[in-house]
């Protein structure tokens, strides 16, 4: 994924009402920028950071700057912007560059799907080779200790459900896929974070035996592009 514009590098100041976050420009001019991530960031709001945000001409919108990239630790780069991970998934799904998600004909996103009536990030069907529809969500990883990378970054009902959906999934037949894009350079494992959300990990340890998939891939990030590189190892505990 291409950012399609050249993001402007600045200085992060501070993080408030969780959607908005001062940037000092390169000039010296202190702006507010959307921060376009719900969680608690941990890790990645530090005053003094190397930030990039975006910059948006639309008169239509209340801020002009999007917060995009930070430098985190050992001059990792890691992308805060949530809204990204599921395009970027796509693209490479759509690619054939994911070979565990490679042979689907069909290619959907945000379709309804559960008894607790949620939105699955994609949708794949019509397999070449007869394999049952695949049900993917999405999680962005950028909480990271040293190389390990952890998921949630706070407590996550929202997360919680989303397991229990894919299970129900994985029961009726289906492929049930927890995919984790790790936009975090520095991470090289991904496991789930008991200490923040002992309930999520116990949902991931029921998921793992009722045949849900767990991927991790980390992304390539720099301020001109994401784009999926690799697959890590994903592990319970």
């Amino acid at each position: 994924m291409q950012f399609g514009q050249t993001l402007i590098e600045g200085t992060f100041l501070r993080r408030y009402k969780r959607f908005f976050a001062d940037i000092e420009l390169p000039d010296g001019e202190v702006v507010t920028a959307h921060c376009p991530n719900t969680g608690s960031m941990l890790g990645c709001n530090l005053p003094g950071s190397r930030v990039w945000v975006s910059a948006h001409d639309d008169p239509r919108r209340k801020l002009r700057f999007t917060w995009q990239l930070v430098e985190v630790e050992h001059g990792a780069l890691a992308c805060i912007n949530t809204a990204l991970p599921n395009r970027i998934v796509g693209e490479a799904i759509a690619a054939g560059r994911i070979p565990e998600l490679s042979g689907y004909g069909k290619l959907q996103s945000e379709v309804r799907y559960g008894e607790e009536r949620s939105r699955i990030d994609w949708l794949l069907s019509e397999h070449a080779a007869g394999l049952p529809d695949a049900y993917v969500e999405v999680k962005n990883v950028t909480l990271a200790e040293a190389e390990l990378g952890l998921f949630p970054d706070a407590v996550t009902t929202r997360g919680q459900k989303h397991i229990r959906e894919l299970m129900a999934m994985a029961a009726a037949g289906k492929r049930a896929v927890l995919f984790f894009c790790v936009s975090h350079t520095g991470i090289e494992r991904v496991e789930p974070a008991v200490a923040i959300d002992p309930v999520y990990a116990r949902w991931v340890r029921e998921a793992v035996d009722v045949g849900v998939e767990f991927l991790a891939w980390r992304a390539a990030i720099s301020p001109e592009s994401i784009t999926l590189e690799r697959a890590i190892p994903f592990s319970i505990v």
